[in-house]
């Protein structure tokens, strides 16, 4: 054998041996992240003054950086109300610690696959992945312009068939409501303890919301408090009612039946029978909750009774645990691994 081509085998070889080596001794290969900033075209001009910059988290698989010709697929992964990408990428001790349990999951035999998150913390500390003029349009954020972003950035498969949606709390609600308008865009979908899926039609008055007359209140309110302004701002806007620029459902305590209505119009369980034609497109559908976390798991039961009626195929499981307490162990042992399955990895490579 040449001795030129025999110098190359053997480094191959050695090579080869040494990832083996380092893999059997516990020193699994690591992803890496990234933090970058993406415009958002259809945030821009909200009337909460949100920037239309958005902090966005990358997870980056171990071979991204070697195998320089390898493409791969997305799962866009969407947190919850008050939380943001920094706290799910490990900025500081968190419920979950997303590159971490990925590189946990890839070394039990998940694929390799690149993951987006977005920051969607606003100044009502938390987007609900809605449209509204308020707001923006976080639909068409997430949908558009995030997805061209990462497909002209980075060696992604630029194909629908190639694309998961995923997400938490606020960011299931945000999965089961983007996913569904846009099944060009996203073939699978898993929802992890989804927020805000049934039309609430008796929502709570709240003095403390009605007292509210500037954003830099927020942080000193209740969780409560809190999230009925976030769902005002993105589900009953009002441009011409400055400084905040919303309805709330109760005005001087008594109940508005027009922005109540604009709410229920908002939740999934009551929008779902309109598009059930783009839900049977999708390749996949998962979902699951803690039976502790109530009444999330009863609307994640509701959602699992209407896919079967409609006889779309899906998983669904109810496990032991409350709203935040499985999440890092279900992403690792059945997100990841769901989309591993169901997501395509063809062209990833040319």
């Amino acid at each position: 054998m040449n001795q030129r081509i025999l110098s190359a085998v053997c480094a191959i070889a050695l090579g080869c041996a040494s990832v083996l080596l380092a893999q059997s001794e516990g020193h699994a290969l690591r992803g890496t992240v990234e933090r970058i900033k993406v415009h958002g075209k259809a945030l821009e001009g909200n009337l909460e003054g949100d920037s239309p910059d958005r902090d966005v988290s990358i997870y980056l698989p171990p071979s991204y950086a070697t195998e320089r010709n390898r493409r791969y697929p997305v799962i866009y992964l969407l947190h919850g109300y008050t939380d943001s990408d920094e706290l799910w990428f490990g900025s500081k001790p968190h419920f979950i610690n997303v590159p971490a349990v990925t590189d946990k999951a890839l070394a039990s035999g998940a694929r390799e696959m690149i993951i987006v998150m977005p920051n969607a913390y606003t100044a009502y500390q938390g987007s609900m992945y809605s449209s509204s003029a308020t707001t923006g349009d976080w639909e068409a954020f997430v949908a558009r312009d995030l997805v061209s972003y990462i497909d002209t950035h980075y060696r992604t498969i630029p194909d629908v068939a190639a694309r998961g949606l995923a997400g938490h709390s606020m960011g299931g609600y945000g999965t089961v409501r983007i996913g569904m308008k846009n099944p060009e865009v996203f073939s699978s979908l898993y929802i992890l303890s989804p927020c805000c899926m049934s039309a609430n039609i008796a929502p709570k008055p709240s003095a403390k919301a009605e007292g509210i007359h500037s954003a830099a209140e927020v942080p000193a309110l209740d969780f409560g408090t809190k999230a009925q302004l976030a769902s005002a701002a993105a589900w009953s806007p009002n441009p011409k009612d400055p400084p905040l620029f919303f309805d709330l459902p109760y005005k001087g305590g008594e109940l508005q039946p027009e922005v109540v209505a604009k709410w229920a119009a908002n939740a999934p369980l009551a929008m779902i029978d309109q598009y059930i034609l783009n839900l049977r497109k999708m390749h996949a559908i998962a979902m699951d909750a803690g039976d502790k976390d109530e009444p999330i798991a009863s609307t994640v039961r509701s959602l699992d009774k209407i896919l079967t009626a409609y006889n779309i195929p899906h998983a669904f499981e109810i496990y032991p645990g409350n709203h935040v307490s499985g999440i890092a162990d279900r992403m690792e042992t059945k997100a990841l691994p769901f989309f591993s399955k169901n997501l395509s990895f063809d062209r990833g490579t040319r």
